[in-house]
């Protein structure tokens, strides 16, 4: 079985996104890693260049600016990565620049991709989600935020990234997917307030045109918080490539998660009980068909 992971990345050094503890985080159950990196103007490549891997191959790309809806751009560039693959490869692992895998989840991803291996019915895995957020001590949980997105994925043509590259679809249908008992981390909430307002502006010009942007992101925004709608404490351990980051986290999060979701709607309140206490999300977005066992 050969695994390849792939990722694309631009100015992470700017916009200060982990992107090597992403890509370490899944590189010792990869036999090969893509790396689309976008035209920079930082220090992006070195940084990469840096993790010393014979594994990691980075192909030079230059993002379309004129694709300014729905973060297109971002699956454009997702595409790049997944169609540099080797054409032997089995698997492809696919990990956004600010998410990570704690490494007790590895000997389970590399157990599943085995196991269903020659499974046909199985075109890719599905992993669980942790949003951090504001904090590495608080992740956000609500119907706001996907639980589960499709992360592994057969090397095949026919498959592509869907959307902003939340996910991925079989030429025009969902992808037929294993959910599997592995999280993954995304940290691309984790940032002090001014970062955040830094992130949500950048964020939003692969989203909208000019004239949104002046009226909706202005030199005076302010980043709200209340988005969140629930934060909850994590008790658990954060991977160990970033417990780098974790000795330098040098701010707290001054927001009162019992406050923010006291601005919940009464319907949004109704179906996050209806969650909490049947496990079943009302009306769930799902960019998948789960296989049954």
């Amino acid at each position: 079985m050969k695994v390849a992971g792939f990722t694309f990345i631009r100015n992470a050094v700017k916009n200060d996104y982990p992107v090597v503890e992403a890509i370490t985080s899944i590189l010792p159950i990869c036999d090969e890693f893509i790396v689309a990196l976008g035209n920079s103007d930082d220090d992006t490549e070195a940084l990469i260049n840096n993790i010393g891997s014979p594994k990691i191959k980075i192909i030079h790309t230059r993002w379309d600016e004129s694709i300014r809806e729905g973060g297109a751009v971002f699956a454009a560039e997702t595409d790049k990565a997944f169609a540099a693959i080797s054409p032997d490869a089995d698997w492809a692992f696919y990990i956004q620049g600010d998410e990570c895998v704690h490494e007790k989840y590895l000997p389970v991803i590399k157990q599943e991709m085995e196991s269903n291996l020659a499974d046909k019915r199985v075109e890719g895995l599905l992993f669980k989600y942790l949003h951090f957020y504001g904090s590495y001590d608080y992740y956000a949980q609500s119907r706001r935020w996907y639980r589960r997105e499709i992360r592994i994925v057969r090397n095949n043509r026919h498959i592509h990234s869907y959307r902003d590259a939340q996910g991925f679809r079989w030429d025009n249908r969902k992808i037929k997917v294993k959910l599997i008992d592995a999280y993954i981390y995304h940290y691309g909430w984790v940032k002090p307030p001014k970062g955040l307002e830094n992130k949500v502006r950048n964020f939003n010009q692969f989203y909208h045109d000019d004239s949104w942007m002046s009226e909706n992101m202005s030199e005076t925004f302010q980043f709200d918080f209340g988005n969140a709608d629930r934060l909850l404490a994590f008790d658990g351990t954060h991977p160990a490539v970033m417990q780098k980051r974790l000795k330098v986290h040098n701010w707290r999060l001054e927001v009162d998660p019992e406050k923010l979701k006291k601005k919940m709607s009464l319907r949004r309140r109704i179906l996050q009980k209806v969650e909490d206490l049947t496990g079943w999300r009302i009306s769930e977005y799902r960019n998948y068909i789960i296989v049954k066992d």
